[in-house]
């Protein structure tokens, strides 16, 4: 059955009961280069996003060239430290350290720093590409995507969905039902224009 022919209150139902454990499958490069599924690119109105898992000192070079790839000058890391950020400063592209605990929601410091940065980068540089990562990809990084997601104005339930098309597995029930809860400041919401003109 596929999500996109169910209506809202069969995708939400179906939503909450993915088993989070799903097997992915990766092709043997992504396997030698990355721990999880392999970098996922979304791209929704003016945003891009890198979701990845963890990069280590032994396979930055790799994570550098992906980044470069699709050209994202900035990685927002939201696990604890596994690589050296030099190589990456080196190279233009600024690290964002802004850790929360595995499998939780992120902290209201967290979304408002990520909201900002989001709202920032892609008013000043539309198209331009946003790296986040956790250690799989599966949990931290995707939420924080889905909050831009709902901020630019999707449903909860669509950006989860959304995500999950490419990243399947992502985020956890607590981390769905934060978002569910989530109420958006509209601060990534494009302003319609009025429709009267001077004559």
């Amino acid at each position: 059955m596929k999500c996109d022919i169910l209506k809202p209150y069969e995708s939400v139902k179906l939503l909450r009961n993915i088993d989070m454990k799903m097997p992915t499958t990766t092709t043997t490069s992504q396997a030698r280069s990355f721990h999880g599924p392999g970098p996922v690119v979304l791209e929704h109105k003016n945003m891009k996003f890198l979701i990845t898992d963890r990069p280590t000192n032994t396979n930055l070079p790799q994570y550098i060239t992906e980044l470069k790839k699709y050209s994202a000058q900035t990685v927002v890391r939201v696990c604890e430290p596994t690589y050296n950020t030099e190589s990456l400063l080196r190279e233009g592209i600024i690290v964002m350290d802004w850790p929360f605990d595995d499998g939780a929601a992120p902290p209201k410091k967290v979304v408002d720093d990520w909201l900002r940065l989001i709202k920032g980068n892609f008013k000043e540089k539309p198209g331009s590409c946003v790296a986040v990562h956790c250690v799989a990809g599966l949990g931290r990084a995707p939420v924080l995507v889905a909050l831009a997601l709902i901020e630019s104005g999707m449903k909860y339930e669509d950006a989860v969905e959304f995500i999950r098309r490419k990243r399947r597995g992502a985020i956890n029930a607590k981390q769905l039902a934060y978002l569910e809860r989530y109420k958006p400041t509209k601060l990534l919401k494009e302003k319609e224009s009025p429709n009267c003109a001077i004559q």
